[in-house]
């Protein structure tokens, strides 16, 4: 560069006074480009310091929006500065879970969510109730027609053992079945 300099050349200069020159300024941790949802929605100035800010970001402003409708941009700010920094978020977001809820059910808000929600806990256990005394009883059921199956199979085994008897010549002849045409010698296939 310093050979460019020598020789005159203009941009060569302007190039190495732009390299020469101070950094630009150090910008603050915290840099504000859009106010926060919060502030957004109240016009006002959000400052560094903004307590809403984290909570409020100005991509989402109906977030405030149904919060400040139940509850006002002036308890919110006081119900956060009441409590440490390690509870705001969980704060926030049950207070807008229940502005919502106030939203949908304006007299009971999250306790008819909650007795909703009890009720069909209630109707299902008894459904489930109701299911597991229909099972026991279809396995009762089954064990008796199992019982009487067995029952029925031991006593038509006892008759079968009763009508075979032997003949003069040593064979078994079957004295249940007196149909002639049905000798056990004829051969299954015709």
């Amino acid at each position: 560069m310093v050979e460019m300099e020598n020789n005159g050349d203009a941009s060569a200069a302007i190039v190495s006074a732009s390299q020469s020159s101070s950094p630009p300024p150090q910008l603050s941790p915290r840099v504000v480009l859009s106010p926060c949802a919060a502030c957004k929605i109240l016009r006002r100035r959000c400052g560094e310091k903004c307590v809403l800010a984290p909570y409020f970001p100005p991509t989402d402003p109906a977030k405030f929006t149904i919060a400040h409708r139940v509850f006002g941009a002036s308890n919110i700010i006081k119900l956060l500065q009441e409590l440490p920094e390690s509870q705001r978020i969980d704060a926030v977001n049950s207070m807008v879970y229940e502005a919502g809820a106030r939203t949908r059910d304006p007299v009971y808000g999250c306790a008819g969510a909650i007795y909703h929600l009890q009720r069909q806990v209630s109707e299902l256990q008894a459904q489930l109730a109701k299911a597991q005394v229909e099972m026991v009883n279809i396995q009762l059921q089954r064990s008796k027609l199992l019982e009487l199956i067995y029952s029925l199979d031991q006593t038509n085994q006892e008759q079968d053992n009763m009508s075979f008897e032997s003949n003069d010549f040593g064979y078994l002849e079957d004295n249940a079945n007196t149909n002639s045409s049905t000798l056990w010698w004829d051969p299954l296939w015709t």
